[in-house]
């Protein structure tokens, strides 16, 4: 960590407060855009960078590691079987790839405020930002007192005692709306700490699950791959009962969702990039990393589950909240491991925070994104001096207050059911911004720009994007199957409704404000894009062991 400082200190304060370019000038306290004088409001954009390259490249490494793989890969294992939840896990790391070197190639160019969902109004139709926008405001807004709720019930593997549930709740969310109110570089200091700790967690669970495996569990039981034999690689989803395939492939189907949810947020370090110092240099190391990140963290992660934990196991079915359902905690427990199942509920119960912390980092900036072009109340794009959007955090923090409805049982199925509203919201972030890509790259061929040019492209593009394209798509339509085989009213909106509600925004912009999509020779990439000079910070290569060991970590 002392090496990442030192690279800081080289950095002179000047540097570190330094506006975006699209602040210069700019005094005035409210940023509204005037035709009249044809201001762009890229130009009245009042953030400042002030997350440094550490921030962001744990923010990228550990961002997405969070209670959905540490507990949720029980569920999936339940759900579909080692080798169901195995390949479930797979396939969806590729479409959340293909979705972050999309975001991360148009996030080189355009370094701003709104991110991917300015980038599909500005691109391809204003109706589509508009929707991707708000779905996206909406999804990450619900997600937050998710968090809250999920930290608050960590405490309980400790505390089982529910007249205190209030309390562990209001603590935890005070605590996350403090960070956020305090600025980004304590939401990115805060964040740095916690991926630090998420890092070594799954990097100490995947070691201790293999050593147990091996036989090296205090019992000396070698598991090996037996439970991939026996009850077997696929579990049965109950939904078929002749056919045995049929129902097994249903499993699979169903553990994708689960899937997803463990890696939705990969796209916070395009959402922090107006925020970013370098914000081209760091986003784009942080892509590239991305694609191991994947490998080892979740693919092995979820390897290793399966060959601890049998996919029938009753503790497995359990849905205690806490790290009592972990198939690791359940591994040591069985290998006569006494001490690290508390261990592990407190780093996970880190990882719940700090999921709530990102979240409401997130919800905050896409809508001072959208005030800030209009698609939003203007009030929002208040920022105080330094830098901070303080009106759109404290209206998403507001909504914390949403946790406690948990605390009693008819709040909690009316909350679970507002949950359900936002399951396929990341799904609809992930589809527009390949879309959105594929609009990017054919407005960059038409006029004649190139890519490869950029500080960060893929050279699998646009297939990536075509191959994010096609199974989002296919996602958001098999997210409620399972609904058809026991047809409930409220089952079926849940699972269903976000999609006339994503059509519903596109088309309320569309006919008000009467939007076009643009033709590739329209598409603007020049107006409020600040140019490598105006972002890039000079690199100061390191001098010291430790300053080359953090610049590999960093």
């Amino acid at each position: 960590m002392s090496a990442s400082y030192e690279n800081e200190k080289a950095q002179d304060q000047a540097s570190l407060d330094r506006p975006s370019s699209a602040e210069k000038g700019v005094m005035n306290e409210y940023a509204v855009a005037d035709e009249k004088y044809h201001f762009d409001a890229a130009d009245l954009d009042r953030v400042q960078r002030k997350l440094r390259q550490r921030h962001v490249q744990m923010i990228a490494i550990a961002g997405t590691l969070g209670t959905g793989l540490f507990l949720g890969s029980g569920h999936a294992l339940a759900g579909a079987g080692p080798a169901g939840a195995l390949i479930a896990y797979a396939l969806v790391g590729t479409v959340a790839y293909s979705s972050l070197c999309a975001v991360g190639e148009m996030t080189s160019h355009a370094p701003i405020s709104g991110t991917f969902p300015h980038f599909a109004a500005r691109w391809v139709d204003p109706a589509l930002g508009f929707a991707t926008g708000w779905n996206y405001f909406y999804t990450n807004l619900m997600a937050f007192p998710v968090e809250i709720t999920a930290a608050a019930i960590l405490v309980t593997y400790w505390d089982p005692n529910p007249h205190h549930a209030a309390i562990y709740t209001a603590i935890v969310a005070v605590l996350v709306c403090v960070i956020n109110i305090f600025g980004v570089r304590w939401f990115g200091e805060s964040e740095f700490v916690f991926s630090c700790i998420k890092l070594a967690l799954i990097t100490g669970l995947i070691l201790v699950g293999i050593i147990i495996d091996l036989g090296g569990g205090p019992n000396h039981q070698r598991v090996g791959f037996r439970y991939w034999k026996n009850p077997g690689a696929f579990a049965r989803a109950g939904l078929v009962h002749g056919n045995e395939t049929t129902d097994k492939f249903l499993g699979f189907l169903s553990v994708i969702v689960q899937a997803a949810f463990s890696f939705q947020g990969m796209e916070l370090v395009a959402v922090a990039a107006s925020e970013t110092s370098s914000p081209r240099r760091n986003i784009a190391k942080a892509v590239r990393r991305v694609f191991y990140r994947i490998v080892i963290f979740y693919i092995l992660g979820v390897l290793v589950t399966g060959m601890l934990v049998p996919y029938n196991d009753t503790d497995l079915l359990q849905a205690t909240g806490n790290a009592a359902q972990s198939p690791y905690v359940i591994a040591m427990t069985r290998a006569g491991i006494k001490t690290l199942p508390s261990i592990v509920n407190a780093a996970i119960f880190t990882s719940a925070f700090s999921a709530g912390n990102s979240f409401l980092f997130c919800a905050s900036r896409v809508l001072y994104g959208l005030s800030l072009r209009g698609q939003a109340p203007k009030f929002f794009t208040y920022c105080t001096k330094g830098g901070l959007p303080i009106y759109s955090v404290l209206f998403c923090s507001l909504f914390g207050l949403l946790s406690f409805m948990n605390i009693s049982n008819g709040g909690a199925t009316v909350f679970n059911w507002l949950v359900n509203l936002t399951a396929t919201g990341g799904f609809f972030s992930w589809l527009s911004i390949n879309f959105t890509y594929i609009f990017f790259y054919r407005g960059f061929k038409a006029q004649g720009l190139d890519r490869k040019k950029l500080v960060y492209h893929s050279s699998l593009q646009p297939y990536l994007a075509y191959w994010g394209i096609f199974w989002n798509a296919l996602f958001i339509l098999i997210n409620g199957f399972a609904v058809f085989w026991g047809f409930t009213a409220s089952g079926f909106l849940t699972s269903y409704i976000n999609i006339p509600i994503f059509v519903g925004l596109y088309l309320f912009w569309k006919i008000w404000k009467r939007t076009k999509v643009w033709k590739p020779s329209e598409m603007d990439f020049v107006t409020g894009i600040p140019s490598l000079e105006e972002t890039e910070e000079e690199l100061i290569p390191p001098t010291t062991i430790w300053g080359k060991i953090g610049a590999v970590l960093f």
